[in-house]
């Protein structure tokens, strides 16, 4: 894509891309499933679940391992895990303040697009400091189709009143990329643990380091100097 952007919102995924959470995410996974005796190549399991919904991690887990494996149990010690982890604090990613003080600056309307439980959503935004920033938020919860599905990114578009064509996606994972294309929106992806694949780079505007380099792509592309000045 290229030329000036027509940018009317700019849609955030959280995790992996406004809070440095995934790598929690993986490392407890990885730690509950080894204290069940699951350790056979489980890192690559784990990664192929960056950026899915619960539930579908969920039916990952029993196709390798059958239905007879231990869901409550591996759940219960994940999240014991993960909760003890983020409780001595929660990062945002390297220029998530600085990209949300443009966007409000440039009175640009905005919205969290997660794949996370609206709970979990809700206390890690908290946890972070940033919950006060955003006025629509839209998780796994309100949709019957999660990630990869463009499900998410249609029905944030519409609660903002904008055809997704006027809005700016950002996201880290593939499966992000791949339900913020089909929704057809403007994608930016910021990778974080997974490189983006060929089909991502393919979906995307632009594939770029961190969210400094979002903010100045919507200026030079969406045109928000001129809006903020």
């Amino acid at each position: 894509m290229t030329g000036i952007w027509d940018v009317r919102a700019v849609l955030l995924d959280m995790d992996g891309t406004l809070l440095d959470t995934e790598r929690v995410y993986f490392d407890s996974l990885v730690a509950a499933l080894g204290a069940y005796g699951y350790t056979d190549d489980v890192e690559t399991l784990c990664h192929a679940m960056v950026g899915l919904p619960g539930p579908d991690c969920e039916a990952m887990l029993h196709a390798r391992y059958g239905e007879s494996f231990p869901l409550v149990d591996v759940n219960r010690a994940f999240l014991a895990r993960r909760d003890e982890t983020l409780q001595a604090g929660l990062p945002l990613k390297r220029g998530a303040v600085e990209l949300l003080d443009t966007l409000q600056n440039s009175k640009c309307p905005m919205a969290i697009v997660t794949s996370s439980s609206r709970r979990t959503t809700e206390a890690h935004l908290t946890l972070a400091g940033i919950r006060d920033r955003f006025e629509t938020i839209l998780t796994r919860d309100d949709v019957a189709r999660g990630k990869p599905s463009p499900d998410l990114y249609l029905l944030a578009a519409s609660r903002l009143g904008l055809s997704p064509e006027f809005c700016v996606a950002v996201e880290d994972s593939n499966h992000g990329v791949t339900a913020a294309h089909a929704a057809g929106t403007i994608t930016i992806m910021v990778p974080d643990m997974a490189p983006p694949t060929d089909e991502s780079r393919a979906r995307c505007a632009a594939v770029v380091d961190d969210l400094g380099a979002v903010v100045e792509m919507l200026r030079t592309r969406g045109g928000f100097a001129r809006r903020s000045s």
